[in-house]
């Protein structure tokens, strides 16, 4: 199983650092403007991927604090200062490019120290009126990518619109 989740992790990190590459080429201006999207910009998209990373990893660790090596891993997170609302200046964009790095390492990282039983740890949900009320972590792990690449194809979709060239949407094998 942690194979399959470390793909996952490593998949994450390199296709966040390939659009944070793409989007990094454009102004401040073209990345900020509403893009008619539910989180409204390029950047607003990208912040929700990475600030939503935070909150699931944070989550994560709680469900298994007899993997000190995993609580480790997570705790730094808590002290990263992710934009969530607002235009962005030019040195907060970097500021995100930055906590992205640290963020998405976190979860590769995270990924590989977890143990077979760690998989299992049954997360509380707060969201769906407790019905279930709980899952297992392997589960939170894959709706964590899954999320991610949802977005990241919304991003895919407003570079398609504005006849941006990218390579996001081919299949990226450069993480295995």
């Amino acid at each position: 199983m942690k194979e399959i989740f470390l793909s996952f992790a490593k998949y994450n990190e390199e296709s966040n650092k390939t659009i944070a590459g793409i989007l990094g080429k454009l102004s401040n201006d073209d990345r900020e403007k509403n893009r008619k999207s539910y989180y409204g910009s390029l950047s607003g998209l990208y912040r929700h991927i990475i600030g939503c990373s935070v909150y699931f990893l944070s989550l994560f660790k709680d469900y298994v604090p007899d993997n000190t090596e995993a609580v480790k891993i997570i705790e730094p997170l808590a002290k990263l200062e992710i934009p969530y609302k607002g235009k962005l200046t030019e040195a907060q964009w970097k500021k995100l490019l930055a906590s992205a790095k640290i963020v998405d390492r976190a979860f590769v990282d995270f990924v590989s120290v977890l143990k077979e039983k760690d998989y299992e740890a049954q997360i509380k949900l707060v969201w769906y009126k407790g019905k279930p009320p709980s899952v297992p972590l392997r589960f939170m792990l894959q709706q964590h990518a899954v999320h991610n690449t949802h977005h990241r194809g919304q991003v895919s979709q407003i570079l398609d619109s504005l006849k941006i060239e990218h390579d996001y949407s081919s299949i990226n094998v450069k993480f295995l």
